[in-house]
């Protein structure tokens, strides 16, 4: 049904049924993009979480690859194979990933390891990391890599659902051997609490950026008993030696995405450029009609991140043009699936139903705005991107309104 469902984003690479969540383990090896993501192929549901997978050589065409990792009873991982990396340790991709034994949600840090096609994995069975012995942090997950002055660090996210979040820090130099450094970060630093309030710090990725570190996570807050994810900000530092180990200092921070469903990005530094995928999660749809549908969860297309003065800003990545195919009507309705806006000036995106219209994304002083399916990825001209969902059907419509001062062409997206 999936590839029929007007509402399925056909030109994002996701399989057609399962539940998809983080982005994992994104990699350039040998010419090809990877890109991993925390899967369920056999219910729409967050359960059973193993790692998809992806691969592209030009951004748009993707091929759908074996399951890469899998929960298997008895071991560590049996709960779920969460969040985690992909690194090239002396030439071996190696998955760096949180696995989960049981409910409690408390990980271990495994590893896993592949030849460089990256479609055939071993798996281990011992923990390189475990849980601190710290009652401040309840929770501790999502592994990241990154190289500085010569040795290999990692970092994960951590805090306490009824406390406050954490950056803590490794040196790995050996994957097998992880020397826990204490924490990278803490709420302690005042533009950390400013920009990042959070209970647990979630997917951090620390990547150097022009001349300075950016430091992105994702916010996981406990209100009244129930968990939030709170959206996704960056802090924007210097890495600095601190002792044996490292201080990240932040001078700013921001929003990275201002849409309602923006979360769990993680960052590829590759060819002097940094890419970035996130996920978008199901917004408007009922239980029943996610399971009625089969499939939930889509990855975002690739970004570049940048710097403008002290702000982390991204857009589309420039391979995404090869996705146009021909011109559709501006102020006319028309039913393709996938399209992409680019305006000079006021524009508009509306979506037809049987019960009225509905303004999906606004261009106030132009931009670009991508629609697959229920996904829509909006960068307008000096805001910020917005990731949201819609969700049309057999008989709905779309529509491009552009207003005067601007020109407006809207592109058919497609891979034919």
């Amino acid at each position: 049904m999936t590839r029929t469902d007007p509402s399925f984003p056909a030109l994002h690479g996701r399989p057609d049924r399962g539940w998809l969540n983080d982005p994992n383990g994104l990699a350039y090896v040998d010419g090809t993009y990877h890109v991993f993501f925390q899967y369920n192929p056999d219910s729409p549901t967050h359960a059973a979480i193993k790692w998809g997978h992806i691969s592209s050589t030009d951004l748009t065409h993707w091929r759908q690859e074996p399951i890469a990792l899998v929960d298997r009873p008895g071991e560590l991982d049996q709960y779920g194979c969460w969040t985690g990396c992909v690194t090239d340790d002396r030439g071996v991709p190696t998955a760096v990933y949180s696995a989960v034994a049981d409910s409690s949600g408390r990980s271990e840090v495994l590893l896993a390891r592949s030849d460089r096609t990256l479609q055939r994995w071993h798996q281990g069975t011992e923990s390189v990391m475990g849980m601190p012995e710290d009652s401040a942090v309840t929770d501790v997950r999502d592994p990241f890599l990154f190289e500085f002055q010569g040795h290999r660090y990692a970092i994960q996210g951590a805090g306490h659902k009824e406390g406050q979040p954490q950056i803590l820090l490794y040196r790995c130099d050996d994957l097998t051997r992880w020397t826990p450094l204490g924490a990278l970060l803490t709420s302690d630093d005042p533009v950390a609490a400013k920009f990042a309030p959070a209970n647990i710090w979630e997917c951090p990725n620390l990547v150097p950026l022009d001349d300075r570190w950016v430091l992105v996570t994702s916010l996981w807050l406990w209100i009244d008993g129930q968990h939030r994810l709170d959206g996704v900000r960056y802090l924007l530092g210097d890495l600095e030696s601190h002792g044996d180990g490292l201080r990240f200092v932040p001078s700013t921070g921001g929003v990275l995405d201002a849409g309602p469903t923006f979360y769990a990005p993680q960052l590829l530094v590759q060819s002097g450029r940094t890419l970035l995928w996130g996920w978008s999660w199901e917004d408007g749809r009922t239980p029943e009609q996610v399971a009625a549908a089969g499939w939930a969860g889509v990855l975002t297309y690739p970004r570049e991140l940048f710097l403008v003065d002290d702000t982390v800003a991204s857009r589309p990545a420039p391979e995404l043009e090869g996705l146009r195919r021909e011109q559709l009507p501006v102020d006319q309705s028309f039913a393709e699936r996938s399209f992409e806006v680019v305006s000079s000036g006021p524009a508009s995106v509306v979506l037809l139903t049987a019960e009225g219209e509905q303004l999906v994304a606004a261009l106030p002083r132009g931009g670009r705005v991508f629609v697959d399916g229920s996904l829509v990825e909006a960068f307008p001209t000096g805001g910020l991107p917005a990731t949201s969902r819609t969700y049309p059907d057999t008989t709905s419509f779309w529509q491009v309104r552009a207003d005067i001062g601007g020109d407006v062409t809207v592109w058919r997206l497609g891979t034919d």
